[in-house]
């Protein structure tokens, strides 16, 4: 029993030994594996072009934030490769030491300090790498932005010395600044050879900034003096000998100051050309503006003389004659009126207005009888006496056509006359035929209200020729009543044609139901009571609805083919 027990144990404490062995193999093992990574990463770290690269940027000599940059880089570097180098080797090592002496919980722990210290080589590694390639990529655009500066330097010295007649009296100022760059980029490179980078940075800005500026003056400086030099005295001198010809022919001028404006733009380009000697040509581009503008405007003064005296010239003439007919029109119009207010009212005031066309066309004859002997002696400029003919023909030409107006509606009095004759002429036939119409109906009588029309109508016809017969007639109230009348008459019309219709609508319609008399009290009802209408108060239309509406109770339909009959053969009834 007892030594069962001792086996057991025995057996137990060899498993427990060969578990304990395997884990510890496994652990070293993985800390081994671990070890082998973090050397492989170590060796991959130093493989890197690192010193190569620091080495190509520090032969690119880089001066001012750049250089202290690269300063800032190299020191992380040096500090990697020993420091952090030397701490990362004692860390595997230190691990290497553990595993050997089977401590491997504690060297697990030494493994991720190591690998969290490779981690942060790895991470300022690449980020020293990054910052040399933007040192070098940067450095490279800054030393091209430098080579264009320079190539545009030496193209703007070349284009000053081969072109400088372009610039005028600014070719010495450019000349100058173009020397100061000069001396600029001299000075930086003498200051960035001497390693002063900071203050070098600083020259070759200026020397950039300023050769920019003087090529922009250089595009815009020949062309403004073009303008000051040829364009604006070529067309001053064409001003002023025009203006000299134009007051030797006598031109009168209403700028009484016209020769102070000549002389004030001529000032005015004298002293651009002093600013442009100072390549001030914002300042000249400007007054160029305002120059060009006033000289426009000079030219349009004597342009406006010019054209002027020819429309003043062909018009003169033309204007007093129709000063003249306008006057002959009048007079004649006057004339016509006062004939014409002896037969008819005038109603438009057209006495009042041909007196004020008078009045408008003596005031022109007055003004233009003041002009014309100024103009003899050119004592008024020709751009006044145009305008006041322009406005002349506009006050001339409303003048005749209101009176032509004014003599149309004269002859339409006449003709209105006329046309109101025949018109009374024709509502008297018409009233005369409706008096013979109704007659040959034969009927027993009229009902009050249509004679009273017809007798109304009859008198505004009468009255209608009383007017007419009138030594002065209105024609005015003529024309209203023409109008009255015709709508009385055509009313009247169509009153006795309905009055004729009912009573011969009514004497169908009792003749038809007669034969209902004897079988239907309410017909022989209606019969009497119809004829009684009919005959004794003529009141035919009632006396139709009163037959027609028992007709219709005893014969549905009887009244609508009965009338469809009578006004279907209305000849035959």
């Amino acid at each position: 029993m007892g030594t069962n027990i001792i086996f057991g144990i025995v057996i137990a404490i060899i498993i427990i030994a060969a578990v304990l062995y395997a884990i510890g193999f496994f652990m070293r093992k993985k800390n081994q594996e671990k070890l082998n990574d973090l050397e492989k990463r170590k060796e991959n770290l130093f493989d890197l072009p690192v010193i190569e690269e620091v080495d190509e940027v520090k032969r690119m000599h880089l001066v001012g934030q750049s250089q202290n940059t690269f300063r800032e880089w190299n020191q992380q570097w040096t500090d990697i490769s020993t420091k952090s180098f030397a701490e990362l080797e004692s860390q595997i090592f230190e691990v290497e030491e553990l595993n050997e002496r089977i401590r491997f919980f504690k060297a697990k722990g030494a493994i991720v300090q190591a690998e969290a210290t490779m981690d942060e080589m790895e991470r300022q590694v690449e980020e020293i790498r990054a910052g040399l390639k933007e040192l070098r990529e940067s450095e490279e655009r800054n030393s091209l932005e430098v080579q264009k500066a320079l190539d545009v330097y030496e193209d703007l010295k070349k284009k000053l010395r081969d072109q400088g007649e372009e610039f005028g009296p600014a070719y010495n100022e450019l000349q100058k600044q173009i020397k100061n760059i000069e001396i600029e980029f001299t000075q930086f490179v003498t200051l960035n050879t001497s390693g002063d980078p900071v203050e070098a940075r600083e020259v070759l800005d200026q020397a950039e900034k300023h050769t920019y500026e003087v090529e922009d003056l250089m595009k815009r400086i020949p062309a403004a003096y073009e303008e000051l030099n040829r364009t604006f005295p070529d067309q001053l001198k064409e001003i002023q000998d025009g203006y000299k010809k134009l007051l030797e022919q006598k031109y009168v001028f209403p700028e009484a100051n016209f020769q102070e404006e000549i002389n004030r733009v001529k000032k005015r380009v004298e002293n651009s050309m002093n600013d442009l000697a100072k390549t001030e040509v914002a300042s000249v581009e400007v007054a160029s503006r305002d120059t060009a503008s006033d000289i426009d405007a000079l030219y349009t003064v004597m342009e406006r003389e010019i054209n002027a005296k020819k429309y003043v010239m062909k018009n003169r003439q033309i204007i007093e004659d129709y000063i003249d007919h306008a006057t002959k029109n009048n007079r004649q119009l006057l004339i016509e009126l006062d004939h014409t207010a002896q037969s008819y009212t005038l109603n438009h005031n057209e006495l009042g207005r041909v007196r004020g066309f008078q009045t408008e066309v003596d005031e022109l004859a007055r003004r233009n009888n003041e002009y014309l002997p100024k103009l003899e002696k050119h004592e008024i400029p020709y751009s006044e006496v145009q305008s006041f003919y322009k406005d002349a023909y506009k006050i001339l030409d409303d003048v005749e056509s209101q009176q032509v107006e004014i003599d149309d509606s004269l002859a339409e009095l006449r003709r209105g006359e006329k046309v109101a004759q025949e018109k009374v002429e024709s509502f008297e036939f018409r009233l005369r035929n409706l008096k013979r119409f109704v007659e040959k109906q034969r009927l027993p009588g009229l009902p009050g209200e249509y004679l009273e029309f017809f007798f109304v109508a009859t008198d505004r016809v009468e009255e209608l020729g009383k007017e007419l017969n009138k030594i002065r007639i209105n024609m005015q109230e003529i024309n209203k009543l023409v109008s009255v009348c015709e709508e009385d008459l055509d009313l009247l019309d169509e009153q006795t044609k309905d009055l004729v219709d009912a009573a011969a609508l009514t004497e169908q319609m009792m003749q038809y139901a007669n034969r209902y008399r004897h079988s239907h009290p309410d017909i022989k009802a209606a019969i009497d009571k119809s004829l009684y209408l009919f005959s004794k108060e003529y009141r035919y239309q009632d006396a139709l609805d009163e037959i027609g509406t028992a007709l219709e109770r005893v014969e549905p339909g009887a009244f609508k083919r009965i009338e469809n009959f009578y006004f279907n053969n209305r000849d035959l009834v």
